[in-house]
């Protein structure tokens, strides 16, 4: 039973990953696009917690950690560029605003 449930919810998941797939390559927006890039990384997250309980291991916990931390910094960057243009400020770019 709850294999089953567990299998039917990788399935659930995948499919929305399609869908947020097709929002990242599709746009319209670039923020639309970063929105969509976090949901996949969200989604992965839930991909391999699910795994990891199917396979009854704690194993995979490490890796959705690792993956909540890059999807957080990857979407920070991304609106951060869009609001100021860069990643990453110089001090001559501070004295500039």
């Amino acid at each position: 039973m709850m294999n089953g449930l567990l299998l039917a919810s990788l399935i659930l998941l995948s499919l929305a990953i399609l869908g947020s797939l097709f929002r990242l390559l599709a746009g319209p927006s670039i923020p639309d696009r970063i929105a969509a890039l976090d949901t996949i990384g969200i989604l992965l997250l839930a991909m391999i917690a699910v795994i990891g309980m199917l396979l009854r291991t704690t194993a995979y916990f490490d890796i959705v950690l690792l993956i909540g931390i890059l999807a957080f910094i990857g979407t920070t960057a991304f609106a951060r560029y869009i609001e100021r243009g860069v990643v990453l400020e110089s001090g001559d770019d501070r004295e500039h605003h």
